[in-house]
């Protein structure tokens, strides 16, 4: 698949050190078109519609907000702690710039092998506008089968 300017402007931007000191692509040296296609077709298999898993990660976030810091419970079905830095990320697509807001939502289950994720304000962008869940070994990368675990827990609805 070839990359339109666009993208390799915000492939370039990925890269360690340009905005975050990390990047966006962990060790993933595959063009970000093809971590797009394969993780479209991940989230497909899984049956992970984009929509409905941002608008339940939004929901989550948010109420996680609440907990001001604190981790909170969330409809009896996660754990939720959000934390706040000062400052703001600029999206690598240069199409704008979001607060600096991580949440972690943990499935609430017996046991520390509990599934969890990780994601910020510019995460759900990435993956609402892009549908670009970051490169294989990134701090912040959404694996699709985690998602699921997550976010669809057995007999657990998020809203």
């Amino acid at each position: 698949m070839k990359m339109s300017p666009e993208f390799a402007k915000a492939q370039a931007n990925m890269q360690p050190g340009v905005i975050t000191s990390d990047g966006f692509l962990g060790d993933d040296t595959r063009p970000i078109v093809e971590i797009i296609a394969a993780d479209e077709e991940t989230m497909g298999r899984f049956g992970i519609d984009f929509d409905d898993a941002i608008e339940r990660m939004r929901y989550l976030m948010q109420q996680g907000r609440g907990g001001l810091g604190e981790p909170v419970t969330v409809d009896d079905a996660w754990i939720v702690q959000v934390y706040e830095a000062r400052g703001f990320l600029a999206s690598p697509f240069e199409d704008g710039i979001y607060r600096k807001v991580n949440a972690q939502v943990t499935v609430k289950t017996e046991g520390s092998d509990a599934p969890q994720i990780l994601f910020s304000e510019l995460s759900l962008h990435l993956m609402e506008k892009y549908h670009f869940l970051q490169g294989k070994g990134s701090s912040f990368r959404i694996e699709p089968e985690r998602l699921k675990a997550v976010l669809y827990p057995a007999g657990k609805k998020a809203n």
